[in-house]
């Protein structure tokens, strides 16, 4: 008999450290009994849902007692009419991290080995140690990826390159020209999975247009997410665009009513929604502009970002801040697990919502 019920537990699985999300509000009200706390640490929307969404979720409770098309047919129809591309080049996930799992479980065993660059989202040492496959993390310039030395470190082992555009928790981004060069150097045998779960809020002229791509590379997966931009994360809806023959993959493995009705028809109306993405978009502008003027103003260099979020470095360990953050009602992301014990990562928030945060920010530095 085993010592331990852990023993019973594959290799990847036994080490791994779950993945650790934004701490909730209601944590933090049971903790301390605040009554006004603001919460800015997970990358969500902060309007909250559209009005026709609502509208689609109520519309749909009347069949709550049915499954969901388990094929998602009238989102993919849609999704595939917005980009130009075949219904079976889509994949419907649960969450775009539920993509991500499933490419690792399709295309990933001990023997291979998986590319991803340092400071890059979490989730992808995540699922390739699940599967006991070998990462192999490329150091980060300036904290954004390094596209020669990912083609450097690529060997017949390699199955699995993630690359999120833009990055999380960074927020920098890759050039058309940079990344279409990128892929044009990738073996057959390598699959590029271009995580492009903020790309709505991007706006550079020289932001690649990757779905024009997947016709000329078949080993090139983009996965997207509902949660971001289109304020869907308690619904956790992401998709994937891709060769037929790989989506015809992903889809042996992922489980069956992997998306749950509400949710469904929610994303199949937001996707349509262009004033809600929209009025998102300036929202999150006008509060990029205010938090990164007021780090500025306090002599607080940040990460220049194409999300919705902003990496600061406050010049010090940022843990000791964060827990007075939180004791003044405010909830930010220490990113320490991505190598950047010094940087806080802020969302954007409404415009009350930074303002307070910045107050509470100020206050905190000048008590430290």
């Amino acid at each position: 008999m085993p010592s331990s019920i852990y023993q019973l537990a594959t290799a990847g699985v036994q080490t791994l450290v779950p993945y650790q999300a934004g701490k909730p509000i209601s944590d933090l009200e049971r903790e301390l009994g605040l009554t006004y706390i603001i919460k800015l640490a997970s990358n969500e929307n902060p309007l909250g849902p559209g009005e026709k969404v609502k509208q689609a979720i109520q519309a749909s409770f009347a069949d709550l007692s049915r499954y969901p098309d388990s094929n998602g047919f009238a989102l993919k129809a849609v999704l595939a009419d917005k980009y130009h591309l075949k219904s079976t080049q889509i994949t419907l996930g649960n969450g775009s991290n539920e993509i991500l799992e499933l490419l690792a479980r399709a295309f990933l065993t001990t023997e291979h080995e998986v590319i991803f660059s340092q400071h890059a989202f979490a989730v992808y040492p995540l699922v390739t140690q699940a599967v006991g496959a070998q990462a192999r993390v490329v150091p980060a310039i300036d904290y954004g990826h390094d596209l020669k030395g990912m083609l450097a470190a690529i060997s017949d082992k390699t199955r699995l390159i993630f690359i999120a555009n833009p990055n999380n928790p960074t927020g920098t981004y890759l050039t058309e020209q940079a990344l279409n060069e990128f892929l044009a150097l990738i073996p057959e045998h390598v699959i590029c999975v271009l995580d492009e779960a903020y790309f709505e809020y991007v706006a550079k002229n020289d932001y690649p247009d990757s779905i024009s791509w997947l016709a000329e590379y078949p080993n090139l997966v983009i996965t997207r997410t509902f949660s971001k931009a289109y304020g869907l994360a308690g619904l956790r809806v992401g998709y994937s665009l891709s060769s037929p023959e790989i989506a015809d993959i992903l889809n042996r493995v992922r489980q069956p009513f992997n998306n749950n009705a509400l949710a469904l028809a929610a994303a199949e109306v937001a996707i349509q929604d262009s004033d809600y993405l929209t009025a998102t978009i300036a929202l999150n502008n006008a509060g990029m502009q205010f938090l990164t003027q007021a780090f500025s103003a306090m002599g607080l260099p940040w990460i220049e970002s194409a999300g919705n979020f902003v990496a600061v470095d406050l010049l010090r360990e940022a843990s000791t801040i964060n827990t007075a953050l939180l004791h003044k009602g405010v909830i930010v992301r220490p990113i320490a697990n991505y190598e950047m014990p010094n940087h806080l990562r802020i969302s954007i928030g409404t415009e009350t919502e930074n303002d307070f945060f910045i107050s509470a920010l100020k206050a905190v530095l000048a008590d430290v």
